[in-house]
């Protein structure tokens, strides 16, 4: 018996022909058999998507997304503000994925197809800034630096290993910033940095960030600040595995839920991957907003 009555797949129609006929095999047929009415719909652009997503959330129990964590990004801004959301399955189609890997989802379009269907719904926080929401982070800094500075010729060839590229080159040319953060109406830092992240998901570029304990549906953010691009930071980084400040030379970790963030320079901000404002900001968090589909394996 199908798990769903009502549900609505989105799909981009300009990616290439011969793949994207793969992936709509891959999705449709399982789709089809765990919703009783499935609408198959095609998007020709980004405002396509969105429109289709506001039109169909009011109207199904289930939207089932194909793309990548941009697709994500404009999917959540489209439901957010609905007055009646559905359940949400994110099926992996773009590069990194990093918002299916917080859900627990595999990167094999099939088997992540089957794990959505026989997944289960969870309440997840979102971020809401003063232009838009937001799922996974929001950065200023190298991570946006980084997202400015792939190329797109390189993405298309290398995928994943493009952002490792930009990340490099973007280290290598890091300068520090001025910055002020008051979190939940306390001043907490005000020094310089190379990044400062707002994290709701634990994934950027495919690489997980060591946060104990950092979930999509706690009520709080991580904020995670690194002071320099140097070889002791990041070692630092990637070897982080408690939330203990004190033992840190180039981090500052906090935990909030409404973060205000000034720059002395405007800087552009990067929220999922997506170029799209620019200091300062304003960030709360929205708990238990939407329902997505996680793998039932996923923490």
């Amino acid at each position: 018996m199908p798990r769903y009555s009502k549900g609505a797949f989105i799909y981009n129609g300009n990616a290439g022909a011969g793949k994207l006929e793969q992936k709509l095999s891959q999705t449709i047929p399982t789709l089809a058999q765990n919703v009783e009415n499935l609408t198959v719909l095609q998007t020709q652009s980004r405002d396509d998507m969105i429109e289709k997503c506001k039109e169909y959330g009011k109207k199904v129990e289930v939207l089932f997304v194909l793309g990548g964590d941009g697709t994500v990004h404009d999917t959540v801004n489209a439901l957010a503000e609905l007055d009646s959301r559905p359940v949400v399955g994110v099926l992996p189609g773009g590069t990194c994925n990093d918002y299916a890997r917080m859900l627990g989802l595999p990167q094999d379009l099939y088997q992540a197809t089957q794990a959505l269907v026989n997944g289960e719904e969870r309440y997840v926080d979102i971020g809401k800034t003063k232009d838009h929401y937001f799922t996974n982070f929001w950065g200023i800094g190298l991570v946006a630096e980084t997202s400015t500075n792939v190329d797109p010729a390189q993405k298309n060839r290398f995928g994943v290993l493009s952002y490792f590229i930009s990340a490099m080159k973007s280290m290598n040319e890091a300068t520090p910033f001025n910055y002020k953060i008051t979190v939940d109406g306390e001043t907490a830092f005000h020094d310089q940095a190379v990044v400062v992240l707002v994290l709701n998901g634990r994934y950027i570029g495919t690489r997980m960030v060591p946060i104990p304990d950092l979930s999509l549906d706690d009520g709080k953010f991580d904020i995670l600040i690194v002071k320099s691009s140097t070889l002791t930071s990041f070692r630092e980084l990637l070897t982080m595995n408690s939330p203990d400040n004190e033992k840190y030379q180039e981090l500052y970790h906090i935990q909030g839920e409404r973060v205000e963030i000034e720059t002395e320079e405007q800087m552009e901000i990067d929220s999922d991957g997506e170029i799209n404002s620019t200091t300062p900001d304003s960030i709360e968090l929205v708990p238990n907003h939407l329902r997505m589909l996680f793998h039932q394996n996923a923490e």
